[in-house]
């Protein structure tokens, strides 16, 4: 099974997770719709829409680089216009875009905080939405948002309530929509790491290089990701998946091959619940908790 012909429309894909699940499913010779703002070069961050479109070329996939801004409807809509226009549909929609501000309330500005609902939670909602006929119209349907399971954990609000509440919209759209859709036989499912993830980002907001040594690769998600796609969209909806169980049903016994430094402690990511414990091969007594 492969994703060869799959036409995928990703959000912010032109770099970190969003373009390692782009990645993996060019090397099934997927078409991948690179939707970002990055049209130009970051000051701090490299790629941009077209420099990831051709590193998918290379991988063995066709792209597609477009202009979008989740805060605008009239964008999303002209983003997947002209998906539509050059695959002649999509069969899967990746909801990655997000904004960060890890802020207690009192710095937290209102520019700022109107920023994460608007890319996060609203994003997220429109995105699916402009999707949803041409979804409705592929063979094995998927909605996969990168959003953690839904709880109501006081210590995942606590220092960052503002940030939490929109990833917390996030999965909410999850539940929402799998049920809403299940007729249609449109999976919507999210993804969440349990590990950091090593990104641009990451790297570009923390200076101590210690924290990309305790992160995973984010070629983990890309692969996690990849054998949600190839699942049967009408039985597997509705899930919040961690990477690594995903990996493990797969098959995957050896995880220190996602690791940026197998002898540094892991990092934990957020958001990730202690009822969903890792696979016997994945050793979290000595991770590191931000």
């Amino acid at each position: 099974m492969s994703l060869k012909d799959k036409t995928i429309f990703i959000t912010g894909a032109s770099r970190g997770i969003g373009f390692a699940i782009a990645e993996r499913a060019a090397r099934d010779g997927a078409n991948v719709v690179v939707a970002a703002k990055s049209v130009e070069p970051h000051r701090y961050l490299p790629g941009t829409i077209y420099t990831a479109a051709e590193q998918i070329r290379a991988a063995g996939g066709r792209a597609l680089p477009v202009f979008l801004d989740v805060r605008s409807e009239e964008s999303i809509e002209s983003a997947v216009a002209a998906a539509i226009a050059e695959f002649g549909g999509i069969d899967i929609c990746v909801n990655n875009a997000s904004a960060v501000s890890r802020s207690l309330v009192g710095e937290t500005t209102a520019k700022n905080f109107d920023l994460m609902h608007q890319v996060n939670g609203r994003g997220a909602f429109l995105v699916s939405k402009a999707c949803l006929p041409h979804l409705r119209k592929a063979a094995n349907p998927h909605i996969l948002t990168l959003a953690p399971p839904l709880r109501a954990e006081p210590t995942w609000f606590g220092g960052h309530v503002a940030y939490t509440m929109t990833k917390m919209m996030m999965s909410m759209c999850v539940i929402g929509m799998s049920e809403e859709f299940r007729a249609d036989g449109i999976a919507v499912n999210a993804l969440w790491p349990r590990f950091g993830v090593a990104t641009a980002a990451i790297e570009y907001a923390f200076a101590d290089k210690e924290e990309l040594r305790r992160c995973r690769k984010p070629e983990i998600m890309g692969e996690a990701a990849r054998a949600i796609f190839l699942r049967d969209s009408r039985a597997c909806t509705g899930n919040f998946f961690i990477d690594d169980i995903v990996l493990h049903q797969e098959g995957v016994r050896d995880f220190d091959v996602f690791r940026v430094d197998p002898t540094a402690p892991s990092r934990l990511g957020l958001f990730v619940p202690e009822d969903m414990p890792p696979p016997p091969e994945v050793d979290i007594a000595g991770a590191w908790r931000p």
